[in-house]
């Protein structure tokens, strides 16, 4: 038997201990059985890794940055070599790996890079066709939230303009090695049919930066060097960006672009 992989803080390495939540996270990846491969970010000693690996339906590749992992893993009987990759998930060019073909990435991920993964993923959309994740809770709470709610911001904004995004459960401290400062939670990004945004993307993202940057006021306020006279007084730019959708931010970009 290897000898254990150590939890590096630097790496924000937690590792599940939980063979349930294991096997539910991994049960909730690619229901509709609409993937072949998957790369898993961030395997630690291979709690969901065995449960990928067991999914017929799947191809799995693994990569993680601790080169102690990935020897771990090395010394298993069930995974191949070849299927493991030493290496920084956030500086790798996926296409080395699957070239054009479609992927989902699963993990359990290292909570100081899991917005850094999912706008990874975002870079990929076109290919990234499914994420199913561990997340600190607070941030999974607010890349699934929706307007009108107090934590719904950029990063809701921007990767729901492309995933639908689904909480699926939530997840206690007691089942990490070491046990993190906060609860956690699983949840599930399908992306959606929407293959570029009706608007200037560039503008769109800057508006809604903009726009939360702040998020106290209204967007007539936030935007005002943006605006013209013609478009300044219509109704929507009354709203606080909080109260404002994915597609009343790409309405409100067109409105400013043609003006």
């Amino acid at each position: 038997m290897a000898k254990k992989v150590k939890a590096k803080k630097q790496l924000g390495q937690h590792f599940l201990t939980d063979e349930g939540i294991a096997k539910d996270t991994v049960e909730a990846f690619n229901v509709d059985r609409n993937l072949t491969h998957v790369l898993e970010v961030g395997a630690g000693m291979g709690v969901l890794t065995k449960y990928i690996q067991k999914r017929e339906d799947l191809k799995l590749t693994v990569i993680d940055i601790d080169t102690e992992s990935i020897e771990y893993l090395k010394n298993e009987d069930w995974i191949e070599n070849n299927q493991l990759i030493d290496g920084d998930f956030l500086a790798i060019n996926l296409k080395d790996i699957y070239g054009e073909e479609p992927f989902g990435i699963l993990g359990n991920f290292p909570y100081n890079i899991s917005t850094q993964i999912l706008f990874k993923a975002l870079d990929y959309k076109d290919q990234c066709l499914e994420v199913v994740g561990m997340f600190q809770k607070e941030v999974a709470e607010r890349i699934a939230s929706k307007e009108g709610s107090k934590i719904y911001g950029i990063t809701s904004i921007l990767l729901q303009a492309f995933f639908d995004i689904e909480y699926l459960f939530t997840v206690h401290e007691d089942v990490f090695d070491p046990p993190p400062k906060v609860k956690s939670a699983v949840i599930r990004l399908k992306r959606n049919t929407v293959k570029t945004l009706p608007c200037n993307e560039k503008l769109f993202k800057s508006i809604v930066k903009v726009g939360f940057n702040q998020r106290r006021k209204t967007m007539r306020n936030s935007l005002k060097s943006f605006l013209t006279p013609e478009i300044k007084e219509l109704e929507i730019f009354n709203k606080r960006p909080e109260q404002l959708s994915v597609q009343e931010f790409i309405e409100l970009t067109n409105l400013i672009e043609s003006a």
